[in-house]
């Protein structure tokens, strides 16, 4: 029979291990509703469709960093590396949900570049991301900086 000191031990290590792991996961940028649609139901079938009209190319990705990095300000919340937490945030100092973290693999192919226009766009409710089109950034920029985003999603060789 286990003693009873024991089971409290026993219980209370998973606990802290639980805990840990649940810090772990929001000190990236996750959270329990990271693959959950931002756009309205109503309009999501639309958004899906459109697609990102500039190339892929190194051009359009270092104009859509200097973006993110400069006048958009993304970097403010989601850092220089992408993963969510901007350099003057420390972990557990946010309430809700996290910035996203654009390294995240499955969230990469879960949104489609248009849902993340339409973000951009409108904001993202019950988060702090704002609309930044047109007041920041126009169509284009948006676009540039989509490419830039969608660049977190391919490990560097």
């Amino acid at each position: 029979m286990t003693k009873p000191h024991v089971r409290l031990s026993q219980s209370l290590t998973l606990f802290a291990i639980v805990a840990l792991i649940s810090w772990n996961l929001s000190s990236y940028g996750a959270d329990e509703a990271v693959l959950k649609p931002r756009v309205p139901i109503d309009q999501i079938e639309t958004v899906k469709t459109w697609t990102n009209p500039l190339p892929a190319t190194g051009d359009t990705i270092e104009k859509g960093k200097r973006l993110f990095h400069g006048k958009a300000f993304c970097v403010t919340c989601h850092g220089k590396d992408g993963k969510g937490l901007g350099a003057d945030i420390e972990p557990g100092t946010l309430r809700g949900p996290l910035p996203r973290n654009f390294t995240d693999q499955e969230w990469q192919a879960a949104r489609t570049d248009g849902e993340l226009f339409w973000i951009l766009k409108n904001g993202s409710k019950g988060t702090a991301m704002a609309p930044f089109i047109p007041l920041i950034l126009s169509e284009e920029e948006a676009w540039q900086v989509l490419r830039y985003v969608r660049s977190f999603g391919h490990p560097q060789d």
